[in-house]
């Protein structure tokens, strides 16, 4: 598990440098608040799971 999220983070880090590199605009949120509130969502659906539709 640990070794899929550090793979999922080199992939993340390798797009966010060839898109800056490139002067795209990110696929992602570009501030902490985006980023968080994707997190947000993520965290929202565990703990629906976790507590029995």
């Amino acid at each position: 598990m640990i070794t899929t999220n550090l793979l999922a983070l080199g992939a993340g880090l390798a797009v966010g440098l060839l898109f800056s590199w490139l002067k795209l605009p990110l696929p992602a949120p570009p501030t902490l608040t985006g980023i968080l509130g994707a997190l947000g969502v993520f965290l929202g659906s565990v703990l629906f799971r976790y507590l029995g539709s």
